[in-house]
């Protein structure tokens, strides 16, 4: 699956256009545009780092209907991998430790802090790619198909 995200204007609303390996094109609708990286490649990036197969991404790539608990640890990864990112120099236990402050009642593994920063360090690469482009220029991703595992992530 090729992903594609052109950046549009400050403030006006992003896209992505998603092309399936089966065929299927479509625009998916994100948020207001700017220089912070948008919400759908921070997926895109941890989802493809940490192998996340059944998240936001990996749910595209097989057009499947999303269950609602995996879509929200894929958030949930999210969300944990940019505030790893935003930590200058983090140290595997401030990862760990925010890993189980964050995972705490989930009732499945984090990642390992290993693979939490490999990730964060491919989210500031794009995030950097992404502060770069000028209105109209784009970054294209390949989602793996099938998945390429990754061998920092959680077993």
């Amino acid at each position: 699956m090729r992903v594609t995200f052109a950046r549009p204007a400050d403030h006006e609303i992003a896209y992505a256009v998603v092309e399936r390996d089966d065929g299927v094109v479509y625009r998916l609708r994100g948020s207001r545009a700017g220089t912070a990286l948008p919400h759908d490649i921070r997926h895109l990036i941890v989802e493809r780092e940490l192998g996340v197969t059944d998240g936001v991404w990996g749910g595209i790539a097989a057009g499947a209907l999303f269950a609602r608990e995996r879509v929200l640890r894929a958030e949930l990864l999210a969300d944990l991998v940019e505030r790893v990112a935003g930590l200058d120099d983090p140290t595997l236990e401030e990862i760990r430790l925010l890993t189980r402050k964050e995972f705490t009642g989930i009732g499945e593994p984090a990642p390992r802090p290993e693979a939490l920063l490999f990730a964060a360090r491919a989210m500031q690469v794009e995030a950097a790619r992404w502060a770069r482009l000028r209105p109209g220029q784009e970054l294209r991703y390949e989602w793996p198909s099938p998945p390429v595992p990754n061998p920092r992530q959680a077993p």
